[in-house]
């Protein structure tokens, strides 16, 4: 007995699986290629000024980078977050032929959003007071909030080259 499910799922099954939309590693390049662009672009932005001035609140209140003003400043904080984005970005970028530079670049991404993401509980203004506080978001927990989703495809990526280092 066929069901309209199943008679709309199989042809709809067949032709996503034809179109080679589905292949085995569409998902990996896809999340690499994004990566590279997000630290392309991320990195960028690091080297003005404007832009470090605007992540005051977050780097100050950061465990893992309240360091970086004090230490080198506005402006030697904005080289060490473009250079170390950019790198990352290359590192990743080299992934696609290089799994041992895929590796490293998944390792840095992902230390690199450990390091954005541990903000969340200590930036200031983080919850909307007017709408009674956590978990109501304001711009600063929302623009935290999607380094959760750059953790977990960092590490996604980390471990898919280890497993395919280890298989060669």
């Amino acid at each position: 007995m066929t069901t309209l499910s199943t008679t709309v799922h199989n042809p709809l099954v067949r032709a996503l699986h034809s179109s080679g939309l589905l292949a085995e590693d569409l998902d990996y390049h896809l999340l690499r290629a994004a990566m590279v662009i997000i630290f392309a672009w991320f990195g960028y932005d690091k080297w003005f000024e404007a832009e470090i001035r605007g992540l005051l609140p977050i780097i100050t209140h950061g465990p893992f980078i309240f360091w970086t003003i004090p230490v080198l400043g506005i402006r030697g904080t904005a080289i060490f977050l473009g250079t170390s984005e950019w790198t990352f970005g290359t590192l990743l970028l080299l992934g696609f032929w290089n799994k041992k530079a895929g590796m490293l670049g998944a390792l840095g991404s992902t230390f690199t959003f450990i390091a954005t993401f541990t903000v969340l509980p200590f930036v200031p203004d983080a919850w909307d007071a007017g709408a009674g506080g956590f978990p109501a978001m304001t711009i600063n927990s929302a623009f935290l909030l999607k380094d959760l989703v750059l953790l977990a495809v960092s590490l996604y990526l980390l471990r898919q080259d280890v497993v395919r280092l280890t298989r060669q």
